[in-house]
């Protein structure tokens, strides 16, 4: 029942963070170091370990059932509510989150690789720690006021997803690539050089939604199938209660996810982006004070 409740704040965090720019990883991985899952630990610190890499990401399918939930008839090509014009932009919105998913795609699946192979670690092995998730975090918020800080008394050149060219969709993944980075966050990053390229908030903040469908469904189909091939290996069997804090975490990443989406919708085309610039530069200060001092 303890780990159920903490899948359940896993779920709530991630629900939150995964949508706005301030890094569902990094909360996920400065969560872990203060309330750690404690799921097989007694089949020993190996199952442990694979089970949390899976964790960590598998749990985001909650938060894209919520995109899709949301945005299903906005996404859906096939819907007779739409026309022949309607249905090729929708078609066209696809496509352009196809061409901003590569960038990601080439570094998930073939850097991570050679980094692996020629240093014995993968990218996760380098990156994936408090010091690296606390200086993202403070980064990418002085980013974001400066950013906000120079759009002040100008007007965005593109208001709305269907504008967006492909090359634009391409940029924009550029950057989602460096969500690689645990602390820098998928949404934040790909939001920032959105409104780099001149995108509205909304505008930005909608296509990073869509971009997030087959981002995140891809890296937690790899994860999954890492983790059975352990599983395989080790011939290890994976507890019932395992499957049970993954479901209530997911369940729980869905229905918060619904709201938080709501709220940065709502929030963007009333108010900037730099409250949650100031968020993320406390939150890197008071994680590197906590360990600087421990």
């Amino acid at each position: 029942m303890t780990e159920i409740l903490k899948a359940i704040l896993y779920g709530i965090v991630e629900g939150v963070t995964e949508w706005l720019p301030i890094s569902s990883t990094g909360h996920l991985i400065l969560l872990n170091e203060f309330l750690g899952l404690n799921v097989g630990a007694e089949l020993g610190p190996d199952f442990a370990g694979e089970f949390w890499e899976m964790f960590e990401v598998v749990i985001q399918l909650g938060a894209i059932l919520a995109v899709v939930v949301m945005f299903f008839t906005r996404l859906n090509p096939f819907t007779p509510k739409k026309n022949e014009p309607e249905k090729k932009e929708t078609w066209a919105i696809w496509f352009k989150v196809v061409v901003a998913s590569i960038p990601a795609a080439i570094v998930g699946l073939v850097l991570d690789k050679v980094i692996e192979r020629l240093t014995g670690r993968d990218i996760e092995g380098w990156l994936y720690n408090a010091w690296v998730v606390s200086a993202a975090l403070v980064v990418y918020g002085v980013l974001f006021i400066i950013i906000e800080k120079a759009r002040r008394s100008s007007e965005p050149i593109i208001t709305g997803t269907q504008d967006i060219t492909y090359k634009n969709a391409f940029i924009i993944g550029v950057f989602q690539m460096l969500a690689i980075i645990p602390g820098t966050s998928r949404s934040g990053s790909t939001i920032l050089g959105a409104m780099l390229l001149g995108m509205s908030r909304s505008a930005a903040a909608e296509f990073s939604f869509f971009m997030a469908i087959p981002a995140m469904a891809g890296a937690s189909l790899i994860k999954m199938y890492g983790f059975f091939d352990y599983v395989a290996e080790s011939g290890v069997g994976v507890p019932a209660a395992a499957w049970g804090v993954l479901l209530a975490a997911c369940v729980t990443a869905f229905l918060v996810s619904m709201v938080a989406i709501r709220f940065l919708m709502d929030f963007v085309r009333r108010h900037t982006f730099t409250p949650f610039g100031i968020y993320r530069i406390a939150l890197g200060a008071l994680v590197l004070l906590y360990f600087i001092l421990i």
